[in-house]
């Protein structure tokens, strides 16, 4: 097992560029499930997650060729209908070949999905909306065994506790697309990602308005055909370097990211006084004065996002002053906390809300990774910490970071990969 080792208090300098979006590319990834035909998927990032997810569709019977940022899927000689515990035990976003399944062959038997530790995250959203097109459901030995000979579109309402789920409305539409009739789904989740995923369908062939709105109108077709696609910049990614640039006083541009999907996270920060500037398409970050606290509130998109309350709170820990952040998806994602208070950091979680008192200066520690954005916010601490700081367990940074100990030292960083 690997751990990174971090000589923080250096500014990193340069320019970077972004990768494809990680949670854009797993469930286009699964879509493929729902045609015969060749389908090219470009700027794939090589993630972990991507390859637990090719391996899914390898084992449900498709032939998929991974190279060079370049998916390729075509159909394989045998289908197979049971996703495997497995693998869809290591990643929640797995479970996004439900709805396709579903889709085209009416039956699946997906295992139950695992992931990051991060609080409950229950699949009964999925589960509301698949019924409500007719498919009949039971839970059998931890899977989920679902056959649907009469699929039906209907109007769908998915909203949820803590507001609309991006994986739901995925399984959701891709189920919809080749389901006989109209199918409206309310309170559907905005994000870009689910607006990608529903691009890519409409190449294939289906029948989408509304995507990227909370209503989706979706009018069944008979079959999908193949399609060739490029998926959009990692907003969480560039979300992170750009934290990186503040949190180190630094000056960095990145390139092949999205400004308009960066809204609340730029917003905020500019609130805390950075400089953020869209420069030729490239987006600029340069550190000119002090920052000053902020209060923050994760909501769904476009709200200020959940994979990015961690990397906020590393920046919050050594700006002077009090934040309050509020995690209103998952009231349980905090469990960074301890590791940055191990590092110095002054935070005190209450419920759902974390009180961060800035401090002079973090001082560099081991470390454990226990999920995905926390061990990006653990990085984020170890460049600015003064001394080492190494982190374990980075198997949860390399399933939603393409090669980011490599971007941060072509920034300047100290930085680099040991074994335990």
């Amino acid at each position: 097992m690997d751990k990174i080792v971090i000589e923080g208090g250096i500014r990193l300098r340069g320019e970077i560029t972004v990768s494809g979006s990680k949670n854009a590319v797993l469930p286009i990834i699964a879509a493929t499930l729902l045609t015969e035909d060749a389908c090219i998927i470009k700027s794939v990032p090589n993630l972990r997650d991507t390859n637990t997810m090719v391996k899914i569709l390898r084992a449900l019977g498709k032939s998929v060729d991974f190279d060079k940022g370049v998916i390729t899927a075509t159909q394989g000689k045998n289908t197979n209908f049971t996703a495997d515990y497995k693998l869809v035990s290591t990643m929640r976003a797995s479970f996004c070949v439900l709805g396709p399944l579903i889709g085209r062959f009416r039956k699946a038997k997906v295992s139950l999905p695992g992931g990051c530790i991060i609080g409950i995250r229950p699949v009964d959203l999925h589960l509301k909306g698949l019924k409500a097109l007719g498919t009949e459901i039971n839970i059998e030995g931890g899977y989920v065994v679902a056959s649907a000979p009469k699929l039906k579109g209907n109007y769908i309402y998915l909203g949820g506790e803590y507001g609309s789920s991006v994986l739901a409305t995925d399984n959701v539409m891709m189920a919809a697309v080749l389901c006989p009739g109209k199918t409206v789904i309310e309170a559907a989740a905005c994000e870009p990602e689910v607006a990608d995923l529903a691009e890519f369908l409409i190449k294939m062939g289906a029948k989408i308005k509304g995507h990227g709105t909370p209503t989706i109108e979706i009018e069944g077709v008979n079959k999908l055909h193949g399609a060739e696609h490029r998926i959009i910049p990692d907003r969480i990614e560039a979300g992170t370097l750009i934290i990186a640039a503040l949190i180190t006083k630094g000056d960095i541009t990145l390139k092949n990211a999205s400004y308009k999907h960066l809204g609340a996270i730029i917003d905020k920060l500019e609130e805390a006084g950075a400089y953020i500037h869209k420069v030729d398409g490239s987006i600029r970050i340069c550190y000119k004065k002090q920052l000053k606290p902020i209060n923050i509130t994760t909501l769904p998109y476009p709200g200020f996002p959940t994979d990015m309350q961690a990397q906020m709170m590393s920046l919050m820990a050594v700006t002077p002053g009090i934040s309050v952040i509020t995690e209103k998806i998952y009231p349980d994602r905090f469990m960074h906390v301890a590791e940055l208070n191990r590092m110095g950091a002054h935070v005190q979680r209450e419920g759902p809300h974390a009180i961060v008192q800035g401090v002079e200066f973090l001082s560099g520690a081991p470390v454990m990774a226990s999920d995905l954005r926390a061990s990006a916010s653990l990085v984020l601490a170890g460049l600015v910490a003064r001394g080492k700081t190494s982190v374990s367990r980075i198997y949860h940074l390399e399933r939603g970071y393409e090669n980011l100990e490599k971007k941060l030292e072509a920034l300047g960083a100290k930085i680099l990969r040991e074994k335990e």
